[in-house]
């Protein structure tokens, strides 16, 4: 039996280093690919530049915050070659008025102190300890550089023109996991519990002492969850 493929899908200002120890300690799993989310300006291009992106065939799943959002969006666009959905850190809800301003403020900031708006969004992202690792830290920096300015204003563009993917929840067919950090302050525990109560057969997975960024804070616990739901797929 073939390992299956499996498309790992970061969020806002993250690259395949989000990733990094998944991509490792899933070699003989599944065949992962980290999807490039930089270049769309909405939800709807990305997930068809990201379906570009995929092998032939059926694939797996796996999407963190911006990109949890664009894998419900690739769910609905080809539901038959989506074996299996991971939704991690992320939100089925439309965004909300009052983080649409703060991300319109975020973006103007951007524009004259990038830096700073990084500086900003660290303490969002990681746990109370883990902002505290430097090590981390500097990782969360470096990924943000590496996207750039252009790219994060476009990811946010898209991310406050979302769809609200509640209503299509009860429709997804396939084997999912729907995990989170339990220190996650963007997207909380309640949001994940409210997707996984809508999703049939959905399993829910709370990181401990995780953020945001579950894949980097909690790396063996997310590579352990997304071992055991991969291993629910169909061959």
């Amino acid at each position: 039996m073939s390992a299956p493929s499996l498309l790992l899908l970061p969020g806002l200002l993250c690259d395949a280093r989000l990733w990094a120890a998944q991509v490792a300690g899933l070699g003989q799993t599944a065949n992962c690919t980290v999807v490039d989310l930089t270049a769309g300006e909405n939800v709807e291009a990305l997930a068809r530049a990201t379906i570009a992106q995929a092998p032939p065939g059926p694939f797996a799943l796996a999407g963190l915050s911006m990109g949890g959002y664009v894998a419900l969006e690739i769910v609905r666009q080809v539901p038959a070659r989506v074996k299996g959905l991971a939704l991690l850190d992320t939100n089925a809800r439309p965004d909300a008025p009052e983080s649409t301003a703060d991300r319109r403020r975020m973006m103007a900031l951007a524009e004259t102190d990038f830096d700073r708006v990084v500086s900003a969004l660290v303490p969002r992202l990681l746990s109370d300890v883990h902002r505290l690792d430097q090590g981390m830290v500097d990782t969360v920096r470096a990924m943000a550089r590496s996207v750039g300015k252009a790219a994060y204003r476009r990811q946010q563009h898209a991310i406050i023109a979302r769809p609200d993917s509640r209503p299509h929840l009860e429709r997804i067919a396939c084997p999912t996991l729907v995990l989170c950090g339990a220190e996650d302050v963007l997207t909380p525990p309640a949001l994940h519990e409210e997707m996984a109560a809508a999703i049939p057969g959905a399993e829910l997975a709370i990181a401990p002492g995780s953020g945001h960024l579950s894949p980097l804070e909690a790396p063996r616990f997310v590579t352990d969850a997304l071992s055991g739901w991969l291993a629910r797929l169909s061959p």
